[in-house]
């Protein structure tokens, strides 16, 4: 019996289409994954993000592949950088982040992959709200240090697995999202970071992020 057909690593720039806009990303997929974590960046942040990409590289170490792009235009971000406006515009985003889930899924080198979803800050809410648009074939959620609060009625919606990451020593958003917790309605964990602040800046909490964030994603995202 032939055994079966290993997939290809995939290590390229992409455009991803998102309405009448193409934002730029950047698309890694190691050899054999059955999964592919979409990333939700947080305010003020980007693609090229040193915490961003350091979480990404762990979760591809995991065997999960990993889609960075921007949520928003150059020169929208050029106005968020003034008006802190676009950052928190949850419904735009979680639109966007929807369309490129819809782009994952019919790209052909990652339509066959089980996609979840990865938010920070803002992007946390838009990933949830994403997912209680999409349903079922968003197959985990995770949020690091993120606003789920801000998506407000779709919490009580999403179905797919969660995971609520926070500093220990973030107390606003800790308190957020203990309360967006009690709303989630699907398979969830809320993890803690002792000694965490806002941004996981400590030595060893990001660490500890991209751990927890890498368990869940290939538990939920790598089915035997």
């Amino acid at each position: 019996m032939s055994r079966p057909k290993t997939e290809p690593a995939v290590d390229r720039d992409v455009r991803v289409a998102v309405g009448d806009i193409q934002l730029e990303g950047e698309l890694k997929v190691p050899a054999g994954a059955k999964g592919i974590a979409l990333f939700a960046h947080g305010s003020g942040s980007s693609r090229h993000s040193p915490r961003n990409q350091f979480v990404a590289r762990v979760i591809r170490d995991a065997g999960v592949g990993t889609l960075l792009f921007d949520l928003l235009t150059r020169e929208e971000e050029a106005v968020d950088v003034m008006t802190r406006h676009l950052r928190f515009d949850i419904d735009l985003l979680a639109r966007r982040l929807t369309d490129a889930a819809r782009w994952i899924a019919a790209e052909p080198d990652t339509r066959r992959l089980w996609v979840g979803l990865f938010g920070s800050s803002t992007g946390g809410a838009a990933a949830l709200v994403a997912a209680a648009e999409l349903g079922k074939p968003i197959g985990a959620v995770v949020s690091r240090g993120g606003r789920p609060d801000l998506a407000g009625p779709a919490l009580a919606r999403v179905v797919s697995p969660t995971l609520l990451i926070v500093g220990g020593r973030d107390d606003v958003v800790l308190k957020l999202n203990e309360q967006a917790y009690e709303r989630l309605r699907c398979e969830k964990e809320l993890k803690v970071v002792p000694g965490a602040t806002h941004l996981f800046e400590e030595p060893g909490t990001l660490e500890e992020v991209a751990r927890l964030a890498a368990e869940w994603l290939k538990r939920h995202l790598q089915p035997m």
